[in-house]
């Protein structure tokens, strides 16, 4: 076979060898039919549970050599550790570690995790990643610079305490420091939040400490908790590293639990833990109507076992809850976010007050997006309910629930805006404090109206700062973050 001709036929072109050249069509197709059923037979929901058994059994053999709680750093982290053993969720995620754009979240601030770690010494996150890292960046750079963030705001320029502590095999000398370069940025942005710090100091008796676990490398040596200099914060990698992970020849899957939504067919991680031996010995043609009959039953228990609201403090006022926590008879008001009005019956209160306000938003970005032609109705309907008392004894303040189906999107939206237009930085009633649009057409700074103008971004990070350590699953979307900026400040 001539590759390259030069007769008068073929000039100077070039012939050149390719797959479908050396192989018939028909057999060419074939093959990569093949190639994708392999694939996707390697990736079956069977293969996924097996492969989180098996690393499950890792982060117990690491909490038991450790004797720490272990914490799901989620949504990943919760697939890997048995329901009696999970102490919290933490909320720290890859991208604010990725390289370049490294950041401490002040939406995330994981204030919880402080609390266990004041109680136990120290504690686990588990994560883990697939794409063949050896760590995913939410335990190599995120949690790093959470701890060092927050030992600057609590105990201040202590030598070892201010330190930013990463992996060597993982974290470049150049990304440390230009990580480095921007911690005392992060530590303005935190103090700027006005957190309690002396409250938060209390819990902890040192500094914290992360220090890094994979199951390709041996367990580092933690001091006695008695002379400990620091609280170590152990950031477990759950899975083995996969290094051709496509073409591996084994049904084990690195980071089998991530991004749960394209493969889970709606089983959750608490749902696998309660049925675990059941769906592992079902096959890939049984589990899909395993799982629709466990969610089903689960849809039955939680509504027959309402979650309580959580009080968003300093305020006695504000509470935000799931659909499940409504008995109209505790509350004074009720701001509801969902596609179907569950409140049309109690539409009135005592005095002939609406009692309810209804928003016909459904979930998601979709329902995210809509919230904004909703939250100027907002002000109107909170403030004569709100005026309806001037005690301050929290036994006889207006209590208001803010709810939606997960309690923890549209909902802390909607409470968001509250908290930012009637409430002082203590907690108390404020003035009315208007959105941009309704001051620029009363004509800003006449006392007459009756309203303080000050609604800027920093108010909202602070007052969402409240909803994060009142109610650490709240998870705002940032579509659900630009509606409330919209509507407060325009933008």
């Amino acid at each position: 076979m001539v590759f390259q001709g030069s007769s008068s036929k073929c000039g100077n072109s070039h012939s050149s060898v390719s797959t479908a050249s050396l192989i018939f069509p028909l057999a060419s197709q074939n093959f990569s039919k093949t190639c994708s059923a392999l694939k996707q037979s390697t990736l079956s929901v069977t293969n996924r549970l097996s492969s989180i058994h098996h690393d499950s059994l890792f982060v117990q053999q690491v909490a038991d050599h450790y004797k720490l709680p272990l914490i799901a750093n989620e949504r990943c982290g919760s697939w890997y550790i048995p329901l009696e053993r999970k102490a919290a969720s933490a909320y720290f995620k890859s991208t604010d570690g990725h390289q370049g754009q490294s950041s401490f979240s002040t939406r995330r601030l994981n204030l919880q995790v402080l609390e266990i770690v004041g109680h136990h010494k120290g504690c686990i996150i588990v994560d883990s990643t697939r794409r063949g890292k050896s760590m995913p960046d939410a335990l190599s750079k995120t949690i790093p610079i959470w701890c060092a963030v927050m030992n600057r705001l609590l105990f201040g320029d202590q030598g070892q305490a201010i330190r930013l502590h990463t992996p060597t095999n993982v974290v470049a000398p150049s990304e440390q420091s230009q990580i480095e370069s921007r911690l005392d940025e992060f530590v303005s942005d935190a103090k700027r939040l006005q957190l309690d710090t002396s409250a938060l100091r209390q819990t902890l008796s040192g500094p914290l400490r992360p220090l890094f676990v994979t199951p390709d490398h041996p367990f580092p040596d933690l001091p006695s908790q008695a002379h400990a200099p620091y609280h170590p914060i152990v950031c477990l990698t759950s899975s083995h590293r996969v290094h051709d992970a496509e073409n591996s020849k084994s049904d084990y899957i690195q980071g089998a639990g991530d991004d749960s939504e394209s493969w889970s067919q709606g089983l959750t991680p608490s749902l696998f833990w309660r049925h675990k031996d059941t769906l592992m010995s079902a096959t890939d043609t049984e589990l899909p109507s395993l799982i629709a009959s466990f969610i089903a039953l689960e849809q039955v228990d939680i509504q027959s076992r309402p979650i309580a609201p959580t009080l968003i403090t300093p305020t006695a006022t504000i509470f935000v809850g799931s659909h499940g926590s409504i008995d109209f008879d505790t509350w004074d008001a009720v701001v509801s976010c969902s596609c179907t009005n569950q409140t049309e019956n109690q539409n009135t209160s005592t005095g002939g007050r609406p009692k309810v306000l209804h928003f016909p938003i459904p979930q998601g970005k979709l329902g995210s997006r809509a919230l904004r032609a909703h939250l100027h109705l907002l002000a109107p309907f909170l403030q004569p309910i709100l005026d309806s008392t001037t005690s301050e004894d929290a036994a006889k303040c207006v209590k208001i629930l803010f709810t939606c189906p997960t309690g923890t999107d549209l909902a802390i939206g909607t409470a968001l805006v509250a908290l930012c237009l009637f409430f002082n930085d203590d907690g108390s009633r404020s003035k009315y404090l208007a959105p941009r649009d309704e001051i620029e057409e009363a004509q800003t700074g006449n006392d007459s109206l009756g309203v303080r103008t000050n609604i800027d971004k920093l108010l909202i990070r602070r007052r969402l700062a409240w909803i994060s350590t009142a109610k650490p699953d709240a998870r705002p979307s940032r579509e659900t973050l630009q509606a409330v900026n919209t509507c407060l400040i325009g933008r």
